[in-house]
């Protein structure tokens, strides 16, 4: 999973990754669970799903929806989102059923059960919804959506499982508008028209349950792009309620990133498919606020603003979807029992989110310099901004304490760090293993080792990690590990870069229009209902260069009045300006209206900066070359 963090984290000033475990499958028949889903019957903006289970030879069954899904490490309980529960008898009369929870029902008289019968409402309405339902709203990229032009079925929010039958062959009928384009990765068995054309039933193919919650659908008005990377068939699917971007204008982005990607891994074997989903929000009220992705096996759903510019877009495209896809490796390939046994009701959480999301976020910027996407200075930029985002976060807790844990506070709140000192980690063992090796092993080198020693079919004991790492590397390795991920102490990133010849200084470097060297130059005066200026305002070259001056109230952007219920999605807009383009600001000052008619200029801020030393010495080169390229 990938977070955004960046003008999306205004919400924040405004309002203050396996397998199942072997059951016995002993209480149906070995005939598949027969479920469905009919988009083409939605009602209150809800979907009618049917699950036939097949005969029961038990008294008493239970149903859930997860409560939990693999790769998002929240609560999600999905079973919040069905409404009118039915069970019904082979005669079609219903029977008594009992909710014990959120997510769970349970059936008596299970011998009689026919099938079961339900509503599905959807995730993104309840993300605009004031208070939503209550508890947390599932990540978007992990929610659902259903809306006449676009339905996105993350399958595990329609479809359930019986505790017994997780490992029964699941068979899923979709029914939609005939207009609608369709695109999944499940294997796909039947397609079959009404008699009158207006609608068709696509039938699939689940092996177990976990098929049905790793492989999600997007149906509707897409726009879909397939083409090959090397031997992957990469399917693109975008959905721009606007039109404002298209699958084509992505594409090339998407097919040079994902080319270094397989440059970049070498011999990992890869899927011979992969999907992505792209869900662009246009900021409308029941439109979805959670930006980034969620990661499958096979595919990623990824939700991104729609006002993004083409080259904002490309730039975010690259970022998520390269992480997403870098999880091929890690927790796919390289996972411990907890991932590989998942259960979707009371799971347990492995200690490695620092290897599962950290070095998998390290892999999705390192590729970028190693293979030529970006240069050395945008690189190290990159990584220095995860150590000051880092610091805002817990740098002394536990990262194995915390991952074992993501789910309670305080660890919950420090989850984030794991895309920003989990790859600060993946980093310095990456350093510590080419200095180890005379520039010849790298981190990208002991995940493919890992792999080859245990692989999608096999995990790892969770407990035994650190130390296999250890045998498998160096003692130097093995005492970062110990120290500073299972231990408390903040890592001494400098002796690091001294190792490779870096050094942070303070320099003039560009940024954007809402942001300074250390954050958002923006604040919020929650009893007057405003927006302001704060002093950081003066440490951003284009709008100190305008005369504007900390608190000053910011009236109108472009004709639009600025207000506390639009400043996420205006501040998020004036994130995307671009220079040459022609802005119009009212600002208010002492009761007084500043006007602010101009053409944007590139803005400029002080900020410390990584940088290369002068003075670095052969030996430092020698190793920075080895780490930076290979």
């Amino acid at each position: 999973m990938k977070y955004i963090l960046s003008t999306f984290a205004l919400g924040a000033l405004l309002i203050s990754c396996g397998g199942s475990k072997t059951t016995v499958d002993d209480l149906a028949t070995v005939n598949p669970i027969s479920t469905s889903i009919n988009l083409s019957s939605i009602k209150e903006d809800k979907a009618p799903v049917t699950i036939n289970p097949g005969r029961f030879v038990e008294e008493t069954v239970t149903y859930r929806l997860p409560k939990v899904v693999q790769g998002t490490y929240s609560i999600s309980d999905f079973g919040k989102y069905v409404d009118d529960f039915k069970a019904l008898n082979y005669k079609g009369e219903a029977m008594p059923v009992t909710r014990v929870d959120d997510n769970t029902w349970t059936i008596s008289n299970a011998t009689n059960l026919d099938k079961i019968e339900y509503m599905v409402n959807d995730t993104y309405d309840q993300e605009g919804a004031t208070g939503g339902i209550g508890g947390e709203i599932p990540f978007s990229p992990s929610g659902t959506n259903i809306e006449p032009n676009n339905y996105v079925l993350n399958l595990y929010g329609f479809i359930g499982y019986f505790d017994s039958l997780k490992n029964s062959q699941y068979t899923l009928d979709v029914t939609a508008p005939a207009s609608f384009v369709r695109t999944s990765a499940l294997q796909n068995t039947n397609t079959k028209s009404s008699s009158d054309g207006t609608q068709i039933t696509t039938s699939y193919l689940a092996p177990r349950y976990f098929d049905i919650a790793d492989n999600p659908m997007m149906y509707g008005k897409l726009d879909v792009e397939e083409f090959m990377v090397g031997d992957i068939k990469i399917v693109l699917s975008v959905y721009s309620p606007n039109t404002v971007h298209t699958a084509a204008s992505l594409k090339e982005t998407v097919f040079k990133m994902m080319e270094a990607q397989k440059s970049y891994l070498g011999d990992v074997n890869a899927t011979p498919r992969y999907d992505i989903y792209l869900y662009l929000s246009d900021g409308s009220p029941e439109a979805p606020k959670g930006f980034g992705a969620l990661e499958h096996h096979t595919s990623t759903v990824v939700v991104l603003p729609e006002q993004s510019t083409k080259e904002r877009l490309a730039a975010s495209m690259v970022d998520v979807v390269a992480h997403e896809f870098f999880h091929i490796v890690t927790p796919l390939s390289v996972h411990s029992e907890d991932v590989h046994y998942f259960d979707y009701y009371e799971p347990t959480f492995s200690k490695h989110l620092w290897m599962y999301e950290g070095v998998t976020e390290y892999f999705a910027q390192h590729f970028q310099v190693y293979e030529g996407l970006v240069d050395a200075d945008a690189y190290y930029n990159t990584m220095y901004t995860k150590i000051r985002r880092s610091k805002t976060m817990d740098d002394s807790m536990s990262f194995t304490v915390m991952s074992e844990n993501v789910i309670d506070e305080p660890y919950k709140a420090n989850y984030g760090n794991v895309y920003q000192k989990g790859a600060l980690i993946g980093m310095c063992i990456d350093i510590l293993m080419r200095e180890e090796s005379n520039g010849n092993r790298s981190m990208l080198s002991l995940m493919k080792e890992l792999s080859a020693k245990y692989g999608k079919e096999k995990p790892f004991v969770d407990d035994n990690l650190i130390a296999e790492i250890t045998a498998m590397t160096y003692p130097s390795v093995g005492e970062f590990l110990n120290t500073h991920v299972v231990g408390t102490t903040p890592i001494n990133y400098n002796a690091f870069f001294e190792k490779v010849g870096l050094e942070i200084g303070e320099a003039r470097i560009e940024t954007n229009y809402i942001q300074d060297g250390k954050g958002f130059i923006f604040d919020a005066d929650r009893e007057k209902m405003v927006i302001f200026f704060s002093e950081g305002v003066a440490n951003n070259s284009f709008w100190a260069d305008q005369g504007v001056l900390p608190g000053d109230v910011i009236k109108s952007v472009n004709g639009e009045t600025l207000t506390m219920q639009n400043a996420q999605a205006m501040l998020g807009a004036m994130y995307q300006w671009q220079p040459g383009q022609d802005i119009y600001v009212v600002l208010e000052r002492a009761g007084k209206d500043v006007v602010i008619k101009t053409a944007l200029t590139k803005s400029y801020t002080m900020a410390e900066k990584l940088a290369e030393k002068e003075n670095a010495t052969a030996k430092q080169v020698e190793l920075r070359n080895a780490w930076l390229k290979g």
